[in-house]
């Protein structure tokens, strides 16, 4: 997915903080680009130098520092109120974009310490910025909702400030005393602790495997090696790979499990802390999405099974297998040979984006135009793709690792998805309330991959061309809806054993990781032979580690679809629901957001017509294979 502006309820102003969130993407580094190839991003629109950006740092520190000096005052006035809220936003914009300076160098290459240590010092301003707003809450709550409410109409600078103002009162039974605010404030690095040892432990402790391929090639079977090789024709290989792959995150089953155990306990004890019933309310409750919304995405998932599987027993037909494996997952069923430059990348998803309108358009050509991509893999970058939209007086960036496949063009409509909702939002909101949830982020995304995909479905192809393009339509639900559900009922299985007293160990991890990988292959139906060996992969996920987040791709691709049939039907009102919903930015709650547009995700709609599109590219898959006599 992707790297957007998310909100930190630490206190009455929302933190924007960049959070790292990688699109589910290959990106093997084998497929690097010649040095003077790279297309880089601009950063000097941040910084003009690395000395700037220490120089506003350090401001920003001691601004920091000035914040306590509105403890006490919320309450005074309208002006009193108006004049702390306004220097506390101030201060966090400009450290926001402290933090993305950071956040984007030091992506460019994670072997590169003294990058690593500037991010740290980034988040660890965060941190201190947390700790100093933390009496926010507690004070606008003894201040009370019938004074808020007057000095809001009193004072009509306060507008811009009135959906945070009324959010703290809304989460007024989970919100503590200033000074239990103060220490879970104070904690938030040490509660961080799980996601950055995992992040360590996966990309630099882990010694990796030798494979020799039946080319007789030795490979180092690194993460990017295993995204690539996992997909290679040789059946043998695949084995090879997934054997070897998951027998070395075996032997480290134990230590990733008391990560990811100690990581569902801090869940636990934020959500207790604060009086919620568990931890996904916790976790979905700064947005206001209700628990409903996961759960029905749960139920649709497994409701309809019987389409994913269907899918499988399509994949094996037209891989021409005579049985299924958890290894045969990933190897591209059909073939194009056919480059695609960043040039075409551009060209197509301008032209698939047409539905959108000129407003949307006008903006995208504005970005794409720009400096704001960092393109090609090279060595010691961040692996996937993410957009970066935290820094409201400057623009989105774009991390990408393009490698000229279909994929990639495909990754390209996403992110750039993701930056036009940014430029949408920020050009109709001010700061406080520009920076949108996951929950509409992911929405922004997907339905670019939608109309892309019917795009070029809808020119006039060769079979084996449709068949294609059918096939990774069909593989993006898989990927995005299935799969990624599958990941959310795992979150929340080990969140519920953990909440009733049961011990997590890593191979109780496993065992649970497997259950569900049976279920969904259609194991036990005989569909797809799932390999006890390979249900390490839990450990591989670094989405765990993101609290209750994965669900939002699995809805996203629902509501995208829905939006995106929609418009191909000619709705005239889709595309005004959809583009509205962008604009809107934070300033309205993600579902009933949503439900004014006409998706409402606690109910099966939205998730049966993605079933039916599926069902119905399946149907003319078969029409095409038969045709071809496969």
């Amino acid at each position: 997915m992707n790297l957007k502006p998310l909100k930190r309820k630490a206190s009455a102003v929302a933190i924007t903080l960049a959070l790292t969130v990688p699109t589910l993407v290959s990106t093997p580094a084998w497929a690097q680009q010649n040095e003077q190839d790279q297309i880089r991003w601009n950063l000097t629109d941040l910084y003009p130098t690395l000395d700037s950006w220490n120089t506003e740092r350090e401001r920003i520190g001691a601004e920091i520092e000035t914040i306590a000096q509105y403890k006490g005052t919320l309450g005074n006035s309208a002006e009193s109120l108006l004049t702390a809220f306004d220097a506390i936003s101030a201060i966090n914009k400009e450290a926001a974009r402290v933090f993305i300076y950071a956040s984007l160098g030091g992506d460019e290459d994670l072997r590169d310490a003294d990058g690593q240590e500037r991010l740290g010092l980034a988040r660890s301003m965060f941190a201190a910025l947390g700790q100093q707003t933390s009496f926010i809450a507690p004070e606008i709550l003894a201040i009370g909702e019938d004074q808020i409410e007057r000095f809001i109409e009193a004072e009509p600078r306060l507008a811009k400030h009135a959906f945070q103002l009324r959010d703290i009162l809304r989460q007024k039974q989970y919100t503590l005393g200033g000074e239990a605010e103060g220490i879970l404030a104070n904690a938030s690095e040490v509660l961080g602790g799980p996601q950055r040892i995992y992040s360590l432990l996966s990309t630099a402790a882990i010694p990796w495997p030798k494979v020799t391929l039946a080319s007789e090639q030795v490979i180092t079977l690194d993460q990017a090696a295993y995204t690539r090789y996992r997909a290679v024709p040789n059946r043998q290989d695949r084995k090879k790979v997934f054997d070897a792959f998951w027998e070395t995150w075996k032997t480290y089953e134990a230590p990733f499990g008391q990560t990811l155990d100690t990581l569902v306990r801090t869940h636990i004890f934020t959500a207790k802390s604060r009086g919620y019933e568990n931890s996904l309310e916790q976790a979905v409750s700064s947005s206001n999405v209700p628990t409903d919304v996961y759960r029905a995405l749960v139920k649709a998932a497994n409701d309809n099974l019987p389409s994913m599987h269907r899918y499988l027993k399509l994949r094996q037909r037209m891989m021409g297998l005579p049985d299924l494996h958890y290894y045969d997952i990933y190897p591209e069923t059909t073939q194009l040979e056919r480059e695609f430059t960043i040039e075409d990348a551009t060209k197509l998803t301008l032209e698939s984006l047409a539905p959108f309108g000129d407003e949307y358009l006008t903006l995208l050509e504005q970005g794409l135009s720009a400096d704001w991509m960092h393109v090609y893999p090279q060595p010691g970058k961040r692996s996937g793709a993410y957009m970066q939209g935290a820094g409201y007086d400057v623009h989105p960036y774009v991390l990408l690792n393009y490698n000229k496949g279909f994929e990639d063009v495909s990754t390209f409509s996403h992110e750039w998805g993701h930056a036009v909702h940014t430029l949408l939002a920020r050009a109709n909101n001010p700061y406080e309330t520009y920076s949108y949830t996951t929950f509409t982020a992911e929405l922004a995304s997907t339905t670019n991959e939608v109309l892309l995909q019917e795009y070029m479905l809808a020119k006039d192809l060769s079979d084996e061309e449709r068949l294609y393009y059918i096939d990774r339509a069909l593989e993006g639900i898989r990927g995005t809806f299935f799969r990624q559900t599958m990941f959310a009922e795992f979150e929340l299985r080990v969140h519920e054993l953990a909440e009733a007293g049961e011990a997590l160990s890593g191979r109780r991890m496993t065992e649970l990781y497997l259950e569900l990988l049976k279920k969904y292959h259609g194991h036990d139906e005989g569909v797809m032979t799932i390999d006890p060996a390979y249900a390490i992969e839990w450990a591989y996920i670094p989405h765990f580690y993101f609290n209750f987040y994965v669900y939002q791709y699995a809805t996203s691709i629902s509501g995208g679809t829905m939006f995106a049939e929609r418009m191909l039907a000619g709705d005239e009102t889709a595309r005004d629901d959809y583009i509205n919903t962008l604009k809107a930015g934070g300033s309205e709650y993600p579902h009933p957001l949503l439900k004014k547009a006409g998706v409402d995700l606690t109910s099966d709609v939205p998730y049966t017509t993605l079933i039916n599109r599926m069902n119905r590219l399946m149907d003319e898959a078969e029409v095409l294979l038969d045709r071809m006599g496969k």
